[in-house]
């Protein structure tokens, strides 16, 4: 018996059974994943914004990362870079995502220069800036469930996720699995934090898969798990 061919066909057979083996077990897994919770519903829509695209910007109808950028660009410039590197560059290709950045009006001209900082000669296709009153933007960002507030300046660090149907995203329990096991209180994450690279990365960037994932099999006729809502959480715990 030649055990070297014997040894040559295991190696083989094993090369190419353990990628099988690996779908099999990540194929349920895709179809029985949670959905992202609705944190709120409602957010207010785009109607008394203006921009240099040739469409009206809305964010209905659309998967929406929404931010806040305020009248000193230069200090959002960080969030702005990876907010691109990050989100951007990843979600780009996906059908109906944009990145929508609200800003002031008397900010067009110095957007030009973020935009340029940040392009790196790449397609910004689905990133817009929109301008409004400071009126305007309040009344959205007022709108949205966060637990921290507008700068002076009317910019934050935080990014929101914004689906279809005017549904902010996010976690209605963000504890660790250390947290649950010590049975700490229910806390949620409703933004995320662009400055802290980790959480965007890894948090965001997981949870925008799985609202593309929902999406993806709401067309094929394939969910059939209702997304857990704010309303849901707080009557689970009054029970």
């Amino acid at each position: 018996m030649d055990y070297k061919k014997v040894k040559r066909y295991v190696v083989l057979g094993i090369l190419f059974f353990l990628p099988v083996v690996f779908l099999l077990f990540l194929y349920p897994a895709t179809h029985n994943y949670t959905p992202l919770d609705i944190v709120n519903e409602s957010v207010l829509d785009l109607d008394n914004f203006t921009s240099n695209s040739k469409e009206k910007v809305i964010l209905k109808n659309h998967i929406t990362v929404l931010g806040f950028f305020g009248n000193d660009v230069e200090k959002s410039s960080t969030t702005a870079l990876n907010l691109k590197e990050l989100i951007y560059d990843k979600f780009k290709g996906f059908k109906k995502f944009q990145v929508v950045i609200l800003m002031p009006k008397g900010t067009e001209e110095v957007v030009k220069t973020l935009k340029a900082e940040i392009s790196s000669y790449q397609d910004l296709r689905f990133w817009q800036f929109v301008f409004g009153e400071p009126s305007d933007i309040k009344r959205v960002f007022f709108s949205l469930k966060t637990k921290g507030n507008l700068s002076a300046n009317l910019a934050t660090n935080q990014v929101y996720v914004i689906d279809k149907d005017l549904n902010q995203r996010g976690r209605l329990d963000d504890r660790t699995d250390n947290e649950l096991e010590k049975n700490k209180p229910v806390y949620g994450l409703y933004a995320y934090d662009c400055i802290e690279v980790a959480e965007v990365k890894n948090k965001m960037s997981d949870d925008l898969r799985i609202l593309f994932t929902e999406y993806r099999q709401k067309r094929k006729g394939e969910f059939n798990s209702d997304t857990r809502r704010a309303s849901d959480l707080k009557s689970e715990n009054d029970e």
